[in-house]
Order: structure tokens, then sequence, then C-alpha cells
């Protein structure tokens, strides 16, 4: 709040006037002492006074979601969501119909959990409407009144509830939500696959997501996102493994862990969810199981699945077959693996088609056997000859040809 930027968009908002506020999830970051991302602003007036405020104050103004009701205000490059008070008129269950309104209240009624409907004026003032303020340290994700009226408006809300308990709640999921949960499970059959993806995987990508995720098997919770059977103690310790080990929180990779090792079935999923191809693609290499993958290998034998491969699907194999080997997330030779992995950058073979006929060998396919054998010998030196030594091995083919 007292960064310059956030000061100035401020300052060109309220005007010495209760009329903008910041909202969400930088204040309940804030409060519970987790990193905050994007800043996001509440404010009492229209869009286009919105935007007319900004630029008067000679910041640049950009409609990013106006049929939202938001402007994005960009100072020094650095983008502040400003959203207008808002109130329900109508919802269906994947959307909402709403009016623009001057009421706090109202505003903070419409949102889903109490800890999301938090606000803080310029000078830090905060604004509870709904106890949120009790729930931040006690980390109780709560819905707003009535559990399930707050999911029929939106039944994305049953997917937010428990990704917003394994991102930051501690303990047993509240109750009334869980309950209202598994009551209206039906409607999540009625949402897109891009939001049940958003959601999806910035669930998985808290730092334990496996406590959240039984609950909501055991709930039928996950039945009505995958049609296949998830593997759960694979995803555990792929958790273990990432958190023993720093590699990082990888959503898309404990999407592939929950998966059983079809390419078929993870095809479905990824479309289902609809990712990218690139995603898609990813989805499917780690679902191919590759059984030349297992502790010990060696670094020479690795390295040239790595080049054959892929060094990311190499990554992600290692990952999943120690996952599913169950040896304990300090074991040096996976360990040895998974860093030579993460190093090791696969090499350029140095040599084409033009050195092979520099050396007197016609065009067709005798060039193309003279490279496959050059490289299998290059491969299985450690990729360690230089582009003299090879032109020096292939000078010795060529003659023996």
């Amino acid at each position: 709040m007292t960064a310059a930027p956030a000061r100035a968009v401020m300052a060109a908002l309220s005007a010495n006037e209760d009329a903008a506020r910041f909202v969400g999830g930088a204040v309940r970051n804030a409060l519970l002492g987790e990193p905050v991302s994007d800043v996001d602003i509440a404010a009492r007036f229209t869009p286009d006074e919105v935007i007319r405020r900004l630029e008067a104050a000679g910041l640049r103004a950009v409609a990013t979601g106006i049929e939202h009701g938001t402007v994005t205000g960009i100072v020094n490059g650095t983008p502040y969501e400003v959203t207008s008070l808002r109130r329900d008129v109508e919802t269906f269950g994947r959307r909402a119909v709403v009016a623009y309104t001057s009421d706090w209240a109202e505003d903070a009624a419409r949102r889903d959990f109490t800890i999301n409907a938090l606000y803080a004026g310029e000078d830090g003032t905060l604004f509870d409407y709904f106890d949120g303020l009790s729930d931040i340290p006690a980390r109780r994700v709560r819905f707003i009144g009535d559990a399930r009226q707050r999911i029929r408006e939106d039944y994305l809300r049953i997917l937010r509830f428990f990704r917003f308990h394994a991102q930051y709640g501690r303990g047993e999921a509240d109750r009334d939500g869980l309950a209202a949960c598994v009551a209206e499970k039906s409607g999540l059959k009625l949402l897109s696959g891009e939001r049940v993806q958003k959601e999806l995987l910035l669930l998985l990508k808290a730092n334990d997501p496996v406590p959240v995720l039984r609950v909501m098997q055991a709930s039928g919770i996950l039945a009505g996102i995958f049609s296949c059977n998830v593997n759960l103690l694979r995803l555990e310790r792929l958790t273990a493994i990432e958190q023993s080990n720093a590699t990082g929180r990888d959503a898309l990779l404990r999407l592939a862990a929950l998966m059983p090792d079809s390419a078929a079935i993870a095809r479905d999923v990824a479309h289902a969810l609809r990712l990218s191809n690139e995603a898609r693609d990813r989805m499917v290499a780690a679902a191919e199981k590759d059984e030349r993958i297992a502790a010990p290998v060696a670094n020479s034998r690795l390295r040239e699945l790595m080049y054959r491969a892929g060094r990311e699907r190499t990554r992600d194999q290692l990952l999943l077959r120690w996952a599913d080997a169950g040896t304990p997330t300090g074991d040096p030779q996976w360990q040895a693996m998974v860093a030579d992995a993460r190093d090791w950058q696969p090499p350029v073979f140095p040599v084409d088609g033009n050195d092979v006929m520099a050396l007197g060998v016609p065009e067709g396919p005798e060039i193309g056997v003279h490279l496959r054998d050059l490289e299998q010998w290059w491969i299985g030196h450690d990729f360690a000859p230089t582009r003299p030594e090879l032109l020096e091995k292939l000078r010795s083919l060529v003659s023996r040809f």
C-alpha cells in the first residue's frame, strides 16, 4: 500500500474521500503474512468514471474487463485492477447479472469467502463486513452467508473452497462449507474445462495439496472432475520429493502424477481440462512410462535418454519413477539422477550432411547411415568428442563403407 505506484492510483481515485479501497487477496495475504502478488482495488465509481479519473491524473487506464466492471490502471509498468462496486441482480451458477452500487457492504456480500471480503483504506484502516478478521488467525475458509446459496451463484466456488483451504487453511475444512460443496457437487458439470483447469492447477500448486484432495476424493468431488481413478499415493510421494529436494512445485507434473500411466487417459484429461497443446504433450509424455528409468542409471545412459527423448520428458519420468519406487526422499542415487537431469544441457550434434558430402559421399541414404553411426559413437563416448575428432571418425567410417 505504501508503494509509489499504488499510492498514485489511490490518490487518483480517492481525492480525499472514501471512494477506493484495497480488497481481496492483497489484504488477505498481508494479514496472513503470505506473499502478495496482484494488488486489487475496489472503487465506488462506474468504470467510465474510473477511467476518467485515472487519465486525469496522468495515469494509463486499460479497459481489461469492462464487462465485469474492471479497469486496469498502469503506473510505471505496474498494473492495478480497479473494479467498480457491484451487487448481484441474478445468478446462473456459472455467471451473474450485476449492477453497480456505492455500498461497500453490498459489494462484500457478493464475494465468496470471508477472508476475501476484507478491505483496507489508503491509510491501512481495515473494513470487515462478515467477521473475516476472526477467520484470519484461525486460517479458516468460510463462505459468506448461506454456503449452498453462495455455491449456486457460481459452482466454481466448490473448487475454490478446496483450493483456498489447501493454500491458506489449517486443520479440518469448515464443516458447513464442506457439507454445502458435497450437496451441490452435481453443479460441477456445468463448468467449462478452462475454469476447472485454472482452479485445479492452483490447488495442485499448494505446498501440500494431498490432504485436501483426500477429502475431495472421500466426498465424491474428485469423481466429478476425473472419470478415471486417481493415484493420490504417487502424488503424495512426488510432493514429498519436491519438498525435500527443492525441485519446485510443478502443478502440471503433479496432475500427471495423479493420472494412470496411460497416454489415452492423459489425452482425455487434457482435452476435458482444455489444456494447451504444449501441456497436453507433456502430460502424454509423462504417462508413457519409461521402464529404462530406474535407480541406478549411469550418467552416460541418463544423458542419452535426455538427448533422445528430451530433457523435460526425462526429468518428468525421473520424478514419477522415483515416486513409484517409494524410496526415501533423500535417496542419493535418485538425487544424483535428478540433479544431472536438472543441470545437464543436451549438446547439439556438430556434424551434418554437408560434412559427409565433403568427403565425396553423394546425396542419398548413405549420408543418413553415416550420420547415425557417427552420432551413436559420439553418444557412446558421453558426447565428449569434439568436432575435429568427429570429422576424423567420419573419415574412418566413410573409408570403410
